[in-house]
């Protein structure tokens, strides 16, 4: 693809309790040819923010609370806007998303998608069993509220143009974010493909104590019937 507007890219990146990988993801990205980071810590407990808050060209912001990752990706949206993105990519501050998978991404969106969903269970090597069938069971529910069926309504890795974000207002704050900008492409019938995406699942990455699991699952369900 032509990299004559990768200027008007702006990678958003939500985190919460990330001390330990922050800065590697973000050389990954930068390495990976973006330089518009806007990082949103969702008010870690750690030292999260001291390690990106004087960092040279990324747009460090601060949620004084854990408000969830929803809220983190909205504040971070909606600097994106201010600083007039023409394009926004989301994705996880604990390095399992290749940001050389971008690329892909904007080529979709430049062949007229409003909307890219990265998608693990195109290509669910590596990924745990369990992960498989959790996915599986998110996607059911989110085409049952929703009325739309992707191959994987959870992931964090998406692109939006110009176009989704004046158009997308989701009303939660937490995991079922992910699943609410489903029934908003339905909603304002935007044009959405999905691609395979890399995952890397680290050591690291399924330890973490903040990540999705059955209690924060039937939550997340809830809030979605109830926003539906």
């Amino acid at each position: 693809m032509s990299l004559k507007n990768l200027s008007d890219v702006y990678c958003i990146i939500p985190v919460f309790n990330e001390e330990k990988v922050i800065l590697e993801t973000i050389k990954e990205i930068q390495a990976a040819g973006f330089r518009n980071l806007i990082v949103v810590d969702d008010g870690s407990t750690d030292g999260t923010y001291e390690k990106i808050k004087n960092l040279k060209g990324i747009v460090a912001l601060k949620l004084l609370i854990n408000r969830g990752k929803g809220a983190a990706i909205k504040t971070g949206i909606d600097a994106g806007k201010l600083l007039k993105a023409e394009t926004v990519i989301t994705l996880d501050g604990d390095g399992q998303h290749n940001p050389k998978d971008i690329y892909k991404m904007l080529e979709a969106i430049e062949k007229g998608n409003d909307v890219v969903l990265g998608t693990r269970l195109k290509n669910a090597k590596g990924m745990p069993f369990y992960k498989i069938i959790a996915n599986h069971i998110g996607n059911f529910f989110t085409w049952l509220i929703y009325g739309l069926w992707v191959s994987d309504s959870q992931s964090g890795f998406r692109a939006y143009s110009k176009k989704a974000l004046a158009l997308i207002d989701t009303k939660t704050d937490r995991y079922e974010y992910d699943s609410e900008v489903i029934r908003e492409i339905y909603r304002n019938k935007l044009k959405f493909c999905e691609i395979p995406i890399e995952v890397r699942y680290t050591e690291y990455s399924m330890s973490k104590q903040n990540k999705q699991g059955l209690k924060n699952g039937i939550k997340t369900l809830i809030k979605m019937v109830i926003s539906s």
